[in-house]
């Protein structure tokens, strides 16, 4: 999981450009509709990008419509707001098949998708627990088992601060085709929701050209893909494209909101039903003062638009340490331990 980037192109544009821009995006992505399913049906690589694009861009005034799944199918799980919940990435989770808990004692876990078995998902749901699965959909990991499906073509820039991952071409049969196995992967093991990090490429220096109009349509793949199984499936981030991908997810999970003072560009979750699993990484963890909690556990200030999120305070490396705005801590159990 990566914090998002706030220095690149898109993070220095007015918000009356913005504005234009996810418009535009918008329109690009109705031209596309006819063909979003076709990486869950083709095979090989194609890194180019979409060659159909509107002629003249519409007026800062354009509604933008809202993206929409092609699926019928509806998801057997979703969240509700103020749900609670963990997320532990690190390293995979150590239960055993015979566990009559786990702490915390959580609604929600957010685990790998690759490292945690199907045992453990089991035991998670015998446990009463709901489980999202994490994967990275819009970075290349070379220790994955299916890292050498992808191609050079598929491959950008290096992520920053991340020196063996690398931005994906979005647009890619290949890309698409590697992300719905790992959907099926989700529905294999029993997932009910799927977390598909890093598609706010635009946000960085991607070296593939990459806009909001590719992740809305990389998003409306995604959601299809994810409801062909009925699963859920959260955005990561990139709150500049809400507004259009709402209909698309049945969660937000958010990173540092607070620390950057944006966490109104993810309320409009909250207001249509929708839980934001917000994270924040504060410099002292895991050792935090009360000011840490009123910094982080607010609604005001840098925290305004924050009210009806479920807040986790975690160390940056995502192990199995957690505190909640109540105070309390805990630590979930991990092979890592």
């Amino acid at each position: 999981m990566k914090p998002p980037t706030h220095q690149g192109w898109w993070a220095r544009q007015p918000l009356r450009r913005k504005l234009i821009l996810v418009a535009v995006a918008a329109v690009v992505v109705i031209g596309l509709a006819v063909g979003l399913g076709v990486g869950l049906t083709q095979g090989g690589s194609n890194g180019s990008s979409p060659s159909s694009v509107p002629s003249s861009a519409p007026s800062s005034s354009t509604t933008v419509p809202p993206a929409q799944p092609s699926s019928t199918n509806k998801p057997t799980w979703t969240p509700s707001v103020n749900s609670t919940w963990q997320i532990v990435l690190q390293d995979p989770l150590d239960l055993s098949t015979s566990a009559t808990t786990i702490t915390p004692d959580v609604s929600i876990y957010d685990i790998d998708l690759f490292t945690n078995s199907k045992d453990t998902i089991t035991t998670l749901h015998k446990l009463n627990k709901k489980v999202i699965c994490y994967f990275s959909a819009g970075s290349y990991e070379p220790n994955r088992p299916d890292a050498s499906n992808f191609t050079s073509a598929d491959k950008g820039a290096t992520l920053d601060g991340w020196p063996d991952e690398k931005w994906l071409d979005l647009n890619s049969t290949n890309v698409r085709n590697i992300m719905a196995a790992r959907i099926q992967l989700a529905a294999d093991k029993g997932c009910d929701a799927i977390d598909p990090d890093n598609i706010d490429g635009y946000q960085n220096n991607n070296g593939l050209n990459l806009t909001p109009a590719d992740s809305i349509s990389f998003l409306t793949f995604l959601s299809t893909a994810a409801l062909t199984h009925n699963l859920s499936m959260g955005l990561k981030n990139a709150g500049d494209i809400v507004p259009t991908v709402l209909p698309l997810a049945q969660f937000s999970v958010n990173e540092q909101c607070v620390n950057y003072a944006e966490c109104e560009s993810f309320a409009p979750f909250i207001t249509a039903g929708k839980p934001v699993f917000h994270i924040e990484y504060p410099s002292d963890a895991p050792n935090l003062m009360r000011s840490d909690l009123n910094k982080y556990c607010g609604t005001s200030g840098d925290a305004s638009g924050s009210l009806g999120f479920s807040t986790v305070l975690k160390k940056m490396s995502l192990d199995g340490w957690v505190e909640f705005c109540n105070g309390v801590t805990a630590t979930t159990g991990t092979g890592g331990s």
